[in-house]
């Protein structure tokens, strides 16, 4: 099975997974992520929603000081691995930043991220960080859902 499950995958998602490819990236290298997003836009294939992927990076390597500041509470201190990072700051910053997307979808995305890409099992850790999360940035609509 490939990573896609076979499924074909819509604009979106194909940027919220190419946006965790440049967390990733930029993660790992340092490298300045206007570089990132330039080289991406040249390589990357398919049909892919560029205005929400240009909402997700570089925003969140600009904004990752107030995303780490919201997390503080919600992570126990385990030390996350360079794919967990990249996911619960792509879920944080869905969370805090558009909501007009449910925040059980945001979550769903995230874990699915973390299931494809991450280390087994760590899709359980990003579901427990974004479910403490969710109520703290998205108080009414956690309570109602």
């Amino acid at each position: 099975m490939n990573a896609t499950g076979g499924k074909r995958l819509s604009p979106r998602r194909r940027a919220r997974r190419l946006a965790l490819q440049a967390l990733y990236q930029w993660t790992m290298s340092g490298n300045d992520p206007h570089e990132i997003t330039r080289q991406l836009r040249e390589d990357a294939g398919g049909k892919i929603d560029w205005d929400y992927f240009d909402l997700l990076f570089p925003a969140i390597p600009d904004g990752r000081s107030e995303l780490q500041q919201q997390l503080e509470p919600v992570l126990d201190g385990r030390r996350l691995d360079p794919v967990e990072q990249a996911v619960i700051w792509l879920g944080a910053f869905e969370l805090a930043r558009q909501p007009d997307i449910p925040y059980r979808v945001v979550i769903d995305e995230s874990v699915e991220l973390a299931r494809v890409f991450g280390a087994t099992d760590s899709y359980k850790y990003v579901n427990a960080v974004l479910d403490k999360l969710a109520p703290r940035l998205r108080g009414d609509e956690a309570a109602a859902g």
